[in-house]
């Protein structure tokens, strides 16, 4: 069945349960009682494996129900753990992945991120065990520059399955192992269901013309007299694309005019993030053009030309119906990016769950798990522009040349063309994009995961063991992809089918050059425990002690197939004679060798709980775990509850974590990415050297960066504190407050592209501008020797030697750097009986107090000397220093929920705010910076219960961004920081849900 059909099968279903729910007056008349109670008794289980120990007066855990799930109005696992305080950026966003191609992950993914810590530095779980990475992964900003990093992907949690969502804000890896840094994450599911639950959603939107369809279904049945239960969740999800074109605010990638007059940034060229790279490029005569007299006529004194459309303002001569010349200096002709992106694509997503659990005679206990996640996706992107460093040639001979041999038809006329010679120019290609089609990304992802456990009793001793296998897949391609062989080739034909750069994007023949790219990535988890615990060892004083001993066994793995285009298998070489592996045959895309890597990881480990006094309960663990790449390691945790009286008590812990290098970093190949990045050391030029607008100087450009992987990293480890207090003054009041503090060690980063231009720019400093030849320069930066002479000047002109264009940057994988997180948890809950209905309130927020990054090695260097003003205030060190409130570190993040709920009827308001942050890229040269204001929405929404017979029948209607917020200007793709914003506006959900037998 296709998607259409599918699509048509859930409105009909939808019109048919309408029908004959809202239709039946006995059933209208009906009062039905509502749900369950809103705010349920918690059973936690995060934060300690002896089965049945109660840990929930020591550890900050933070627990949401299925009904409060329910009631925050998301659909995925994204906009759900979004709206957790805890839960920082997530890096792993459609809006943001544009820039990164075929080396993001693309598609259905959303990333775990808590404390803004880092992708990676949560561990996730699925009924206490863990989950499977998401199979492709991307990089994230660590330090300077972009690291791989990869996480459990939040959108393979069904948000309608969950019993409850348990969060452990607190280092776990001695409980859970490697990667527990900043807390741990238990996704709870249900498991022993009976009956039929069916509920249907539909979405639409205020601004944009997407709708979302969502279909959910749970059953369950005991057989054997109840001694087995089998039970089955689906879900299906179909979700319309949202183009940039559908709304004004991000139709056009030149957000100059959303910058209101009077503000310090009116007309900051940060903003025009529409591209010098078009239909109608620049192009420049090789080798020389000194011997023809066109030089400032037809070209400039380099050689250098530009196209526009016919028309344009800035047309010298004509080339052919369509196309202009002109000197080159009179601005390249823009292209508005967003032309044909999406915000997100086109979606269809499909969960399955089926769990199995049969009690034997002897009370031994089996269970089972299976799961499959599906998802397809479409999005359009950008058209491919060739990196400035990886520039191709019009050949004489080409048919379209208009500088081409005599008898061309193309050649300009005799009298236009002066004396170039009958043999006709070779032509550089600059500044052109190839925007005759988008790029089209399919990607497509699925999960499967099997689990086989079995627990009972041995004497006084529980048992539990289960074997896990996992594995995520990931096929993602994109379609209208270039190949720089077959453009080349395309270029120099000296027939009509040749490549026309002249036409304006008509009739060019780009098809003989179109390819399609793919990468499928693969990730696999196997794991094998056992446990033994007893939760009456022997007898304080105070009460029975609990211990637990078990050990672990996991491989994990992944494989990272590139397309032939990208792992070298076709070979281009260009100009400058660079080839694989520092060019790739795709344009626009970094070449990436073919990838994997494994590893097994033995792990023993005990865990303690003791009434120490009568009112004091302390935890212990420690575990050892041994990696078969990267070592060894021993971590301990103390935990501790102080009950002072019925309604005080406080808690603390001290924890060690870690995290292992991840996979790629270890096995990663020599890999040179393409990363658009600005050259600071041209940039002080420019804006002191009198060409502020960069229309000599092109500072911001496509930069090559080589890294490789190392098996010499270190794992990073962290000492993680906290102490809290919880209040009950009531006994269905409790009052919160924790304070935490995360020191990590030897973080994984790379010293960064930008940060070694500005190394570059403080040697140049320090230099002055007097005999260049002795100027001893960052050698990490590689530069082309050639510089025109009105590029030279510009520099001179601000007191620097000239530095021609960066060719590429020297980075390493290291351990980096020391973080420093600390900040304050609050949390208050309750309930309320009332003559009115029943109330409940949840409010819930996380401070950032402390984020710090200390910069090691050059970085100190570089800090100093911007402290004594010798770097101007404009020009950043990124990565390092004071990190609170910069790029979506926002130092608070709330959540408000107030329900209520009165027979057949209920409402409830949730609110979210985030606290404002600056972003630092756009920060004057007199240090003022340009802050994003707080961010809050409203979701809504009310019910009402009815039910004919024994079914029971629920009826929701729902607003989201009840107020309209839209997010705040920022210079990012579509105007706003998506990694930490959302932008589509209101919009309304009507959901229908049939509970039965």
């Amino acid at each position: 069945m296709n998607d259409h059909a599918l699509r048509s099968v859930i409105a009909m279903l939808w019109i048919w349960l309408l029908i004959l729910f809202l239709g039946n007056p006995i059933a209208l008349a009906q009062e039905v009682d509502g749900e369950e109670d809103e705010v349920i008794e918690e059973i936690i289980v995060t934060g300690s494996q002896i089965r049945g120990a109660d840990i929930s007066g020591i550890l900050p855990v933070t627990v949401m129900t299925a009904e409060e799930i329910e009631f925050l109005g998301v659909d995925s696992g994204d906009e759900l753990f979004d709206m957790l305080p805890e839960q920082g950026q997530n890096y792993f966003n459609e809006a943001e992945n544009i820039s990164g191609g075929v080396n993001s992950v693309r598609g259905d993914v959303g990333a775990f991120n808590l404390r803004n810590l880092g992708t990676g530095n949560t561990l996730v779980l699925l009924n206490g065990r863990r989950m499977v990475n998401e199979a492709s992964y991307q990089t994230e900003e660590i330090g300077g520059s972009f690291v791989p990093v990869n996480t459990v992907n939040t959108n393979t949690i069904p948000v309608y399955g969950l019993e409850r969502i348990e969060v452990l804000k607190d280092g776990a890896s001695a409980i859970y192992g490697a990667d527990a840094v900043a807390g741990v994450v238990n996704n709870v599911l249900k498991t022993d269901i009976e009956g039929l639950r069916i509920q249907l959603r539909a979405d639409t939107y205020e601004h944009v013309s997407r709708e979302v369809y969502s279909l959910n279904l749970e059953w369950g049945r005991y057989f054997n007299d109840r001694a087995t239960n089998l039970a089955i969740m689906f879900d299906y999800k179909d979700r319309e694309r949202v183009h940039a074109s559908e709304d004004d605010r991000w139709a056009d990638s030149d957000f100059r005019r959303r910058i209101p007059e009077g503000s310090p940034w009116a007309g900051d060229l940060r903003f025009r993030n529409n591209s010098a790279n078009s239909l109608y490029g620049q192009f420049d005569i090789r080798p020389s053009v000194r011997r023809y007299d066109i030089r400032n006529v037809l070209v400039d004194t380099a050689g250098e030309f530009e196209t526009y459309p016919v028309g344009d303002s800035r047309c010298q001569w004509q080339i052919n119906d369509s196309t202009c010349g002109g000197r080159d200096g009179q601005g390249t002709y823009r292209y508005n990016l967003n032309e044909f992106r999406d915000l997100s694509g086109d979606l269809t997503r499909a969960t399955l769950f089926a769990f199995l659990n049969h009690t034997f005679d002897s009370g031994m206990e089996a269970f089972t798990e299976l799961m499959y996640w599906d998802s397809d996706s479409v999005t359009s992107r950008h058209p491919s522009a060739s990196f400035s460093a990886v520039k191709l040639r019009v050949v004489a001979e080409n048919y379209y040349n208009p500088f081409g041999p005599c008898g061309s038809p193309n050649r300009l006329p005799e009298s236009v063309i002066g004396n170039v010679p009958c043999s006709g120019v070779e032509l550089e290609i600059d500044n052109y994009r190839f925007a005759q089609v988008p790029r089209i990304v399919e990607s497509d992802g699925s999960v499967f995961r099997f689990l086989q456990g079995l627990r009972g009793e041995w004497g006084a001793w529980d048992w539990e063991s289960a074997v896990l296998w996992s594995e995520a897949e990931r096929e993602d391609l994109t379609r209208n992809r270039l190949s720089n062989l077959f453009l080349a080739e395309a270029l120099f034909d000296p027939t009509p089918a040749a490549y026309n750069p002249f036409s304006g994007g008509a009739n060019s023949n780009i098809e003989r050059a179109l390819i399609d790219v793919y990468r499928n990535s693969q990730t696999d988890l196997l794991l094998f425990d056992f446990k033994l615990s007893n939760t009456d060892l022997f007898n304080l004083p105070s009460g029975p002690v609990a211990f637990l001993a078990g050990a672990e066994y996991r491989e994990e793995s992944f494989v990272d197939d590139r397309d032939p285009h990208l792992d070298g298998k076709f070979v281009f070489t260009d100009y400058q004679g660079d080839t694989f592996p520092f060019v790739s045959d795709v344009v626009n895309s970094s070449p990436t060798p073919d990838n994997s890597g494994d590893r097994g990881v033995t792990s023993l480990f005990v865990e303690l709980q003791a009434p120490l006094l009568s009112n004091v309960d302390i935890q212990a663990a420690l575990r050892y775990e041994d990696f078969s790449d990267v070592g060894d390691t021993v971590v301990g945790k103390f935990a501790a509850g102080w009950q002072i009286m019925d309604a005080v008590s406080l808690r603390g812990s001290w924890s060690g974590a870690y995290r292992v290098p991840n996979l790629v970093t270890v096995n990663e190949d020599i890999v040179a990415r393409q990363n658009t990045r600005t050259d600071y050391a041209c940039l002080y030029a420019a804006t002191r050297g009198g060409d502020a607008d960069q229309d000599i100087l092109d500072c911001r450009n496509s930069i090559q960066r080589i890294a490789q992987g190392s098996d010499l990293l270190k794992p990073e480890r962290s000492t993680n504190y906290s102490v809290g207090i919880v209040l009950t003054p009531l006994d269905s009041w409790t009052l919160t407050l924790d304070y935490w503090s995360i020191e990590k060690k030897d973080t994984i980063g790379l010293f960064g592209e930008e940060n070694h231009t500005v190394l570059d720019l403080l040697r140049r400093l320090e230099h002055g501008a007097g005999d260049c030849s002795a100027l001893s320069a960052n050698s990490a930066v590689r530069r082309l020797g050639d510089i025109e002479a009105d590029e030279a000047a510009v520099y001179e002109a601000a007191g620097i030697c000239p530095a021609g264009a960066i060719h590429s940057i020297d980075d390493r994988y290291i351990n980096l750097a020391t973080r420093v997180v600390e900040g304050l948890d609050f949390e208050i809950q309750g309930r309320l009986e009332t003559r009115f209905g029943r109330w409940g309130l949840r409010y819930n927020v996380s401070f950032l107090e402390k984020f710090e990054q200390d910069p090691g090695g050059v970085a100190t260097e570089v800090a100093a000397a911007k402290d004594a003003g010798v770097i101007p205030p404009d020009i950043p060190l990124d990565g390092f220093g004071d990190l609170v409130e910069k790029d979506g570190y926002q130092k608070q993040k709330h959540k408000l929920f107030l329900s209520w709920r009165m027979g057949s009827f209920g409402a409830r308001i949730i609110g979210t705010r985030l606290g404002k942050f600056y972003q630092d890229s756009l920060t004057l040269a007199d240090g003022q910076r340009f802050w994003l204001p707080e961010f809050t929405r409203w979701n809504a929404s009310f019910d009402y219960y009815f039910g004919p017979g024994d079914l029971k029948v629920r009826i929701r209607l729902g607003v989201n961004n009840l107020t309209d917020e839209r997010a705040p200007l920022a210079d990012r793709y579509f105007g706003y920081f998506a990694d930490a914003h959302s932008d589509y506006g209101r919009y309304y959900y009507l959901s229908l849900r049939i509970t039965g037998d």
